[in-house]
């Protein structure tokens, strides 16, 4: 099939980098074995607030094989990173907890640790502040979160919710979330004179060129960065980390190429996170379950080194009609880790909070939750009153509806039995918006009748590489076989990161603006360049966004607490499906980390410390083979020819966005109690029951 001219777009094609990686001849970013490699590992700040007053490096140095002990000062001669958290070993300033104050490098990476341990910091510590609380005197209303408004209000919300006929005042918690990709953010430092290597764990590497050379004071044509292959990053990878400034910064103190690997206990304090929320949810409506008023609150925090705004509320710009509306976000600065981008960052929480509160109604109201859905489903997009380019988000509940059987579903609470266990069934609904930013690419014909398409795409395990060949074999009525896609190298083309599930529909405009082209027009020669900008950032008069609906059933043990899933089932709506089998594993692997967030995953602040305890896999529960069910991903076809020219939208996200709350809504269908905080542990599900009983 894929060897058809015609019809290599869509085709559930292999990833051609899949061999590589089984066999193990990819190479990651700390697998390159440069002659004379040495190895650096960082020393965290063990205090949240403060100053170094001194570094002892004497017990370190004397270690045989140690080269240098870099602290405070030894980056002062750096420009000044525009992104906070970069600006690590300028000054003897300690932000918070885990913040590098100094570097150990060696010949061995076990030498580097047992040197960096040996490292004696003394502080003068300051009184710190990492609660979050509502009603924080230090609270503020940003300007914008994500680029856009922090707060959208349109109506009279708070007096129609007042005077509604039925009205739902919820709150959902989320707590701190955090990426660990199974690679840590690893990088191999090179210097040849005034030239820099990197090999680094990246989802954008003409970004972090520019960075280190904005950083090193170099022109970036003296900045070399690879990104081959990247062992995941679900956002934690999408901008640099201090990994490959400080592995940089040692390369050029020591003359040796270096190489960090970031501990994994230091990475939930180094490398971002998904900040925790509180979300107050009102709901206004009448008797027949019409909305006539959303107020949607979000309280998150952010650290001082750097703003990052958990934009939880926007879900409810998108969702459902309303003539009144209020999202509003409220962020507190504390001395905490800076938050960042996680999977579906917004939505994901938001998302959450607010279908389990649609969902909530739906039972105050009698009404059957997918039916309320469908009933205050939007014509155009409440905030911003564009059309939308493609809305099936109906479609998606009614056919996931009738997939999962949910017509003989009993509504009534805790009325299924098996034994101890409670048997629920839940549905959420899910979206994501569109993003795409310009890009360049190029596509050259070979004399032998073969194409090479350059790119400077990060694939992270999503199959960029395969899914661009497939957009250029369709631009240029060729069999996939014939193309050769070359990502990852910054040398290529310049492309922007692989994040925002904007990957794809960005790299893949120009890559089939450069292909459609060179079908064309043989005469502009066997290389054709393209550059989206001013098409892919253009202003568009629709919003565009994907869509989802999500169902799930679980099985309550009445006795332990014990949450097991027995089945997911997620219908989505995302434009052109490129490749069925890479979109298929995108969805389902998605839905898996839903349902991490909503049953196993979080992370504590100690108020005491400023840190994180969950700071490893054995105390940070990821869900394992035995926690995921009988998962099925499907997607209605979409023809939307107001997105790019493959009439894609991005999928990465959309998958999670929905998963946690239909989790929790058949949780409650199960037991008939509202847990309104994550995760659903079966201690926390436990001590429910108990009170209920």
């Amino acid at each position: 099939m894929t060897g058809t001219t015609g019809t290599a777009l869509g085709a559930p094609a292999e990833r051609r980098e899949g061999r590589q990686k089984v066999t193990g001849v990819a190479r990651y970013a700390g697998e390159y074995a440069l002659a004379g490699r040495v190895h650096a590992w960082p020393v965290p700040a063990t205090v949240a607030r403060g100053r170094v007053t001194g570094v002892d490096t004497s017990a370190a140095l004397a270690l045989p094989g140690v080269l240098a002990v870099l602290t405070p000062g030894a980056a002062a001669g750096l420009a000044e990173p525009e992104d906070g958290t970069l600006a690590v070993l300028r000054s003897p300033a300690v932000p918070h907890r885990g913040w590098c104050v100094a570097l150990a490098v060696a010949e061995t990476p076990e030498t580097a640790r047992a040197a960096a341990r040996a490292v004696r910091v003394s502080y003068d510590a300051q009184a710190h502040d990492t609660r979050l609380s509502e009603g924080h005197s230090d609270a503020y209303e940003p300007e914008e979160a994500n680029g856009q408004p922090g707060r959208a209000e349109y109506g009279d919300p708070g007096a129609v919710f007042a005077t509604a006929e039925v009205r739902l005042d919820v709150t959902y918690r989320v707590p701190p979330l955090h990426n660990h990709p199974m690679e840590p953010h690893t990088s191999t430092a090179h210097w040849e004179g005034d030239r820099l290597t990197v090999y680094t764990s990246s989802q954008g590497g003409t970004t972090v060129r520019s960075v280190l050379a904005q950083l090193f004071r170099l022109p970036e044509e003296r900045v070399t960065v690879v990104a081959e292959h990247v062992g995941g990053g679900f956002g934690s990878k999408g901008t640099p980390r201090p990994d490959v400034v400080l592995a940089a910064l040692a390369a050029r103190h020591t003359g040796r190429p270096v190489t960090l690997a970031y501990p994994r206990r230091y990475l939930p304090t180094v490398v971002g996170h998904r900040a925790p929320t509180v979300q107050r949810l009102r709901l206004g409506a009448q008797r027949d379950g019409r909305l006539t008023a959303l107020l949607h609150e979000v309280t998150t925090q952010t650290s001082h080194v750097q703003e990052f705004v958990e934009f939880a509320g926007a879900v409810s710009r998108v969702m459902y009609a309303t003539p009144n509306l209020l999202s509003s976000h409220r962020v507190v600065p504390l001395d905490v880790p800076s938050p960042s981008w996680m999977r579906a960052p917004g939505e994901a929480p938001g998302m959450y909070a607010l279908e389990s509160a649609v969902d909530e109604l739906a039972d105050a109201l009698g009404i059957d939750p997918v039916e309320l859905r469908v009933r205050n489903e939007p014509r155009r997009e409440p905030v911003s009153g564009k059309p939308f380019s493609s809305r099936h988000v109906v479609e998606c509940l009614r056919e996931g509806a009738r997939r999962f059987g949910w017509a003989g579903r009993d509504p009534r609470h805790g009325v299924r039995r098996e034994g101890p266990l409670l048997i629920g069934t839940g549905v959420a609904a899910a979206t994501y918006p569109v993003q795409v930013a310009p890009s360049t690419a190029t596509a050259e014909a070979r004399p032998d009748g073969s194409y090479v398409v350059r790119v400077n795409a990060a694939d992270i395990g999503t199959g960029a590489r395969t899914v661009l060949a497939q957009i250029a074999a369709d631009a240029l009525g060729v069999p996939l076989d014939r193309v050769r896609t070359e990502v990852g190298h910054s040398d290529l083309p310049p492309a922007p990161l692989a994040g925002g599930s904007s990957g794809t529909a960005s790299w893949g405009w120009a890559v089939h603006e450069a292909c459609a082209r060179l079908a064309a027009h043989p005469e502009e020669g066997p290389t054709v360049r393209a550059d989206t900008t001013g098409k892919a950032d253009a202003d568009s008069p629709y919003a565009r966004h994907a869509f989802g609906a999500h169902f799930a059933e679980v099985a309550v043990d009445t006795v332990t607490g014990e949450i097991r899933v027995r089945r997911l089932l997620g219908v989505f709506a995302a434009g052109r499906i490129l490749n069925a089998r890479t979109a298929r594993s995108q969805f389902t692997g998605a839905m898996v980390m839903g349902l991490g967030m909503a049953l196993t995953e979080h992370s504590t602040l100690d108020p005491a410390f400023g840190d994180f305890p969950e700071a490893d896999l054995a105390s940070y529960h990821v869900p394992v083979h035995a926690d995921v069910p009988d998962i099925e991903a499907d997607w209605i076809d979409e023809d939307d020819s107001h997105l790019n020219p493959m009439g894609s939208k991005g999928i990465g996200e959309i998958g999670i966005v929905g998963t946690a709350a239909a989790l929790g809504n058949a949780v409650h269908h199960a037991t008939g109690i509202r847990f309104r905080e994550l995760p659903l542990t079966p201690d926390r599900i436990l001590a429910g029951l108990l009170s209920e009983g």
